[in-house]
């Protein structure tokens, strides 16, 4: 029988994302970004206070991956957690940075003590999630990411999954409201290690049905 699986988002779960793209933006671009309002609207050029235009947002973004990697550090705890669940099931992470870096996202987070395979996607990820169960068969499967859209869309195309929503950027969570399609809602490592391994205790892994006391 297959192992478990865990399919974990990079940015803000693994990684920090916001932070140093805020500190990039702001030491290069005179660019101020402000968590409080939604990601398009959170980005004002400094001298004016006009918020940037939708293009270059999302061009700043691609740059900010493309050349910036190297700022981000791991989320306090996301390694350790990592290899202690990898110890009881496979992980894989799928982020939402596209096939051309994926590579490059590979380095990044190995070099960081993350070895797991990566799959660089992009829009919602439930046709993604849902074609690697279909080529792993797990018994148990986890998904764990800070946007509530890939909620909606893992929800859909693989209602299966345990979904957790993690945001692990502490600037950033109390703006973040809770995704409905999430089983539940944690931001920090330990709390996430306790809600995937009492699911895990509970799964018996080859009768596949749940223990009970």
């Amino acid at each position: 029988m297959s192992r478990p699986l865990i399919i974990s988002d990079c940015d803000e779960v693994l990684m920090h994302m916001v932070v140093p793209f805020r500190a990039w933006l702001d030491e290069l671009h005179d660019i101020h970004f402000s968590f409080s309002g939604g990601f398009e609207r959170a980005l004002r050029h400094k001298d004016s206070g006009d918020p940037v235009e939708r293009a270059r947002v999302w061009s700043l973004l691609s740059a900010f991956f493309e050349t910036e990697m190297h700022r981000q550090t791991p989320i306090s705890g996301a390694v350790k957690t990592m290899q202690r669940l990898a110890e009881r099931a496979d992980i894989v992470i799928v982020t939402n940075i596209g096939e051309e870096l994926a590579g490059a996202r590979a380095e990044q987070i190995h070099a960081h003590g993350l070895p797991y395979p990566v799959i660089g996607n992009r829009g919602g990820k439930g046709p993604a999630v849902a074609r690697l169960l279909a080529e792993r068969q797990p018994p148990i499967v986890f998904f764990i990411d800070d946007l509530a859209g890939n909620h909606v869309s893992v929800a859909a195309d693989a209602p299966q999954c345990w979904r957790l929503h993690f945001v692990g950027e502490p600037e950033m969570a109390p703006h973040v409201e809770p995704a409905r399609e999430a089983h539940a809602r944690i931001d920090d490592w330990p709390g996430a290690l306790d809600w995937i391994e009492m699911r895990l205790d509970e799964f018996d892994l080859v009768t596949g049905t749940a223990r009970h006391a």
